[in-house]
């Protein structure tokens, strides 16, 4: 499913201790510099294709403009599913938030080894996204679908997929955001998916947002924010909008 949404509306003894005072003055001045450029990204390591951890830079901010184009790529939480009705999603939602015209592309079921219920899995869907979209930012979605998928494979299949999102919107930025618990505690498939995508995303250089270690979704607002009826362990209305102000506010914050 694709729709387009747009927004209604930063030398001798007695020297020794002069000298040590003189170190701890520039020690403090090194700690407290209003007036320096922000310091380097800290440096990452991810595993590579071997195992083998590799040192990676943590990726620069994101330069996005006042209203920017957003892909939002996923599964049936893109879709909106169990919401009342599903443009009440989380993804068309963000837009009135954040200042966003978003595309949205969810197909429910979908994840990148798991065809969807609509469609097919996620490199499958990449190679058929309209070119002439151009999106400002591409925000990856998902998925849980693929916890019950051999985790041999997965791997090689995120790469495909991002590889040939990269190559369909080469101007684009792309923020992947990893699977949330649809039950809790956190299933240890999803554990293990929120890893694997958090350590492919590192080893590019792309951002990641883990709903899972931000702890979007807690004991305290499990109810409000899940449907464990009729949605079947889905977000409801009110935790689609849940989700969106939680994306709107991580986006912002990697922009700064």
């Amino acid at each position: 499913m694709r729709a387009l949404r747009t927004p209604s509306r930063r030398r001798r003894a007695w020297i020794l201790p002069v000298i040590a005072l003189g170190v701890a003055a520039v020690v403090a001045l090194s700690v407290c510099r209003p007036w320096a450029a922000p310091a380097e990204p800290e440096t990452a390591v991810a595993a590579g294709p071997d195992g083998v951890a590799l040192p990676v830079s943590a990726p620069a901010p994101l330069r996005l403009p006042e209203h920017p184009h957003v892909l939002i790529f996923g599964d049936s939480w893109t879709y909106g599913s169990a919401a009342s009705d599903p443009h009440l999603g989380y993804a068309y939602l963000v837009a009135d938030i954040a200042g966003w015209t978003t595309t949205v592309d969810g197909v429910r079921g979908s994840g990148y080894l798991k065809p969807g219920l609509d469609g097919p899995d996620f490199g499958t869907r990449i190679e058929h996204l309209d070119p002439a979209l151009d999106p400002d930012l591409v925000i990856v979605q998902g998925s849980i679908n693929d916890r019950r998928e051999p985790a041999e494979g997965y791997r090689a299949a995120v790469d495909a997929a991002w590889d040939a999102l990269a190559q369909r919107y080469p101007r684009a930025q792309i923020v992947v955001l990893g699977p949330a618990p649809q039950v809790l505690p956190v299933e240890p498939e999803t554990a293990r998916i929120d890893r694997d995508l958090r350590d492919a995303a590192a080893a590019r250089g792309w951002w990641y947002v883990s709903p899972i270690a931000e702890s979007w979704i807690t004991v305290e607002n499990y109810a409000a924010v899940i449907d464990t009826g009729v949605g079947r362990d889905h977000p409801s209305t009110e935790g689609h909008r849940v989700l969106a102000e939680r994306l709107a506010a991580a986006v912002a914050a990697l922009s700064r």
